[in-house]
């Protein structure tokens, strides 16, 4: 019973302060990055996750999409501490993914942990584990690399990533607004250009060398969604002139884009170009519907055009594998390796990046 009560009462005291929901922090304009003190987890933010993708190539010239993310979930604001190892501010999840594109393949797989006995946690940012449930591991190298292993089902990375671009910071007065109202927004940073080397493991074979980018996402918010959004969909595209995109619609639950949705393009130099909903279009050109044995299935856009055209940029986005679905008790969703081919200034461009497409398991279908 005192333990319940001290929980409470920090929760109150949390409650009452400028800046807070419900005892977590909200994303407020004018945050202050720092690093590498950013890169560690946020425990005054109800959500954040460490997200990798990355297109791969073995050295006979086979391509591979791979996922990893590593998530905080809090649940209790500011816990007491030494009271009891099982009372935790928040329990961590991972989600793990393997495209394997030439034999049509795709292998996902979740961990699910509290971090009592110090299977699961996240680190301040500095050298060393960053975040871990059991042997899915990401971790800060001193020389400011990072390592990423996981293993499911016999499918396996092994991925060592060196970024190629200083950290961009996605977003303006440094948040990544999601919806209207104060706090909907999140404190968001990418490495858009990671160089990735090491092996991939495919259920019943050897370890194969691979190489490739990655692109790397580290987020960290408490309301991000209103109530009238359904979902989001969110590109991230590596042009093979050295430079990147992302951008991000968020959807309402009638179907049309918020006007919230913006984005980011990196110049090969590094610097930032932001994006508001008004300087980009999104358009869907084909939808696939995930097979289902009863009930109904989500059909999700997996084709775009896409045109910005402050940039001179139009591109068309599509899949060399449809069926990328995660499907986990309580989130479904489609997350995929894309190819980018169109022009950029009226020169031709290329690229390969990756899509996610949330909520369109309870959003109007076309």
């Amino acid at each position: 019973m005192r333990a319940i009560a001290l929980l409470l009462l920090t929760g109150f005291a949390a409650l009452a302060e400028p800046g807070y929901q419900n005892g977590w922090r909200l994303a407020e304009p004018g945050y202050v990055y720092q690093f590498p003190r950013d890169h560690g987890a946020h425990p005054d933010f109800k959500t954040e996750w460490w997200y990798f993708t990355g297109q791969l190539r073995g050295a006979d010239g086979r391509e591979y999409g791979y996922e990893t993310t590593w998530f905080r979930q809090g649940v209790i604001p500011h816990p007491p501490a030494n009271v009891s190892r099982f009372i935790k501010g928040d329990f961590k999840f991972a989600h793990f993914a393997i495209s394997n594109i030439a034999a049509g393949q795709f292998h996902y797989g979740q961990k699910i942990a509290r971090g009592a006995y110090g299977e699961a946690g996240c680190g301040d940012g500095t050298p060393g584990p960053l975040a871990w449930i059991d042997d899915w591991r990401l971790t800060v190298l001193p020389d400011g690399a990072w390592h990423i292993a996981a293993e499911h089902d016999g499918n396996a990375l092994d991925l060592t990533l060196a970024p190629e671009k200083p950290p961009v910071i996605e977003g303006k007065q440094g948040i990544s607004r999601k919806s209207a109202g104060e706090g909907h927004a999140s404190c968001y940073y990418s490495y858009t250009r990671m160089r990735a080397a090491g092996t991939l493991t495919l259920a019943g074979g050897p370890p194969l060398q691979v190489s490739g980018e990655t692109w790397f996402d580290h987020e960290w918010a408490t309301n991000q969604l209103s109530k009238d959004q359904a979902g989001w969909d969110w590109f991230s595209v590596q042009f093979s002139g050295n430079t990147e995109l992302m951008l991000y619609q968020m959807r309402l639950k009638d179907g049309r884009a918020d006007p919230v949705s913006s984005g980011a393009y990196t110049r090969k130099d590094g610097t930032v170009v932001y994006l508001d909903a008004r300087d980009f279009h999104l358009t869907p050109l084909e939808w696939w519907k995930a097979p289902r044995d009863h009930g109904p299935a989500p059909a999700y856009p997996i084709r775009w055009r896409i045109e910005v055209p402050s940039l001179g940029l139009a591109c068309e986005i599509s899949t060399p594998l449809k069926d990328q679905e995660l499907a986990f008790p309580g989130i479904t969703y489609w997350e995929g390796l894309i190819h980018a081919e169109g022009t950029l200034g009226g020169a031709p461009i290329a690229g390969h990046g990756y899509l996610e497409l949330t909520g369109y398991d309870s959003a109007i279908q076309p």
